[in-house]
C-alpha cells in the first residue's frame, strides 16, 4: 500500500510537470525540487528507522 501510494504520488507530480505550460527551465526547477524532496524523505525514513533500531538495541543491552 505504501509503495502504491508513493508511485502514484511521484507519477502525479511528473504528469503535472509534463502538462505544465511553463518554460523548460521552470519545469526543470520543479522536477529537481521534486526529486530532492523524494530523496530527502527516503533519507529521513532511513534515519528514523536506524535511530529506533539503535534505541531498541540499547534497551536490550541494559536489561
Amino acid at each position: 500500500m505504501a509503495w502504491a501510494g508513493f508511485i502514484i504520488a511521484v507519477l502525479a507530480e511528473y504528469v503535472g510537470l509534463y502538462t505544465l505550460e511553463e518554460p523548460f527551465h521552470v519545469k526543470g526547477y520543479y522536477a529537481i525540487a521534486g526529486a530532492f524532496l523524494i530523496v530527502s524523505c527516503l533519507v529521513l525514513q532511513k534515519t528514523i528507522r536506524d535511530n529506533e533500531e539503535d534505541n531498541a538495541y540499547l534497551k536490550s543491552d541494559e536489561e
